[in-house]
């Protein structure tokens, strides 16, 4: 069976399983399972039959302790790490060495697995509100909500204008009932995590920050803005001398400024930076989110690989998202030959010297270096000095040309 996890043939290994004699779980001599394998290989849909077949995605007999989330974060395949944590692997799981999973991908530099073990949230734990608990008659938060309000929930990208594209993707939250009991459920699940016996203060802020956009897409719709439209151009609209998006900003101050548990650690570490959504995202998903990465200039996404045809800076992640930005974008926007030449224009650049002023700076370089010579001449005829006197009454050429003969003299 660990055979088939390094050809990667899913149909020979689908074909193994159907066989009463292969246990899933088997070992090889490094007590690595089939599923550990398959992790590490990135293999997904192998992974996948795995865990049908009832893998131990905990199993932990490895000579070093490691997990099969440890090999999937480990290399760096963040759907195989996705599905390992909604097979319900454990996070706090550590190896020989004290690491948990996170950790050890940080290490190699797999950041963005981290981001994801970091921001994991069991769908479990939502659907508890989906059931009428106790005397209610009905539960906090509609089954059919569930799903789109746990794709929120689980999004890596904190960006205000990608989470109201998300509610915006589902038209049944695109309404008052829905929103509010979506965000009153959000203060709910920040109160259990700060509440907790372990608190997990990331989990916390994040359950605040969502709440507050689902408020502020509420708040909008009680404005007749039925389709959130105006909400993410007011959210996108820059100031008119650098398109510097105000309002994004001090919508994302607020929120932090209303996190309700002053006494969380993480609140009082956020300020650092120049901007509140940088500050919350390093905070929230680790330091290294901003490192070798174009982000979309619209929703923040992560990987834009296009780019204005005019000017080439801004950086977007479809055309729907041009297309959003461009009222405000095209106040700054310049063709790329303009832009060089401001650049060019606006840098530091050597004074010119004129003709005449060229010539009083020759004249006086010479009227100085005659000077420390005639001086040279006076202090060798009345029997010469120290080399340390030439250097300090002779601080132009002569103290060069005076150094010279010591060092060729160490060499």
């Amino acid at each position: 069976m660990t055979w088939m996890t390094f050809t990667g043939d899913v149909q020979e290994a689908a074909e193994l399983l159907a066989s009463e004699d292969v246990r899933v779980n088997c070992l090889d001599e490094y007590g690595m399972t089939p599923l550990m394998h398959a992790a590490y290989k990135g293999t997904a849909d192998l992974c996948c039959l795995l865990l049908q077949h009832g893998a131990d995605v905990n199993c932990n007999q490895h000579e070093f302790g490691y997990t099969a989330l440890m090999f999937a974060a480990l290399s760096g395949k963040t759907d195989i790490t996705s599905m390992m944590l909604d097979a319900g692997a454990e996070t706090d799981l550590v190896n020989s060495v004290g690491r948990t999973a996170a950790q050890m991908a940080a290490f190699v530099g797999q950041h963005d697995c981290v981001t994801v073990i970091n921001n994991f949230f069991s769908r479990a734990r939502l659907e508890y509100y989906t059931r009428p608990q106790g005397l209610e008659t009905e539960p906090k938060l509609p089954p059919r909500l569930a799903g789109p309000l746990h794709k929120i929930i689980m999004t890596t990208n904190l960006n205000p204008v990608k989470m109201v594209l998300l509610v915006k993707e589902h038209p049944m939250m695109i309404d008052a009932v829905a929103l509010e009991k979506c965000y009153q459920v959000m203060d709910l699940l920040c109160e259990q995590c700060v509440k907790q016996q372990d608190m997990n203060e990331v989990l916390a802020m994040k359950m605040h920050y969502i709440s507050c956009v689902l408020q502020k897409c509420l708040a909008s719709l009680h404005k007749r803005d039925d389709k959130l439209d105006d909400l993410i151009k007011m959210l996108l609209k820059g100031r008119d001398s650098d398109g510097f998006p105000q309002y994004q900003e001090k919508f994302i101050r607020d929120c932090i400024r209303k996190f309700p548990y002053c006494e969380a650690t993480l609140l009082q570490q956020l300020g650092n930076e120049p901007t509140a959504f940088s500050v919350l995202t390093q905070a929230l998903t680790g330091q290294m989110a901003f490192v070798d990465a174009d982000y979309c200039a619209t929703c923040g996404e992560r990987g834009a690989d296009k780019k204005c045809s005019l000017c080439k800076l801004a950086k977007y992640c479809s055309l729907t998202c041009q297309k959003l930005h461009w009222f405000t974008h095209k106040k700054m926007c310049r063709p790329v030959h303009v832009h060089s030449a401001e650049l060019q224009a606006d840098a530091p650049q050597l004074k010119e010297l004129k003709e005449d002023e060229s010539d009083l700076e020759m004249e006086t370089a010479n009227f100085l270096q005659a000077l420390c010579l005639r001086a040279e001449e006076k202090i060798a005829a009345a029997g010469g000095c120290p080399a340390e006197q030439l250097d300090v009454d002779c601080p132009s050429t002569s103290a060069e040309t005076n150094m010279l003969p010591r060092l060729r003299h160490d060499n």
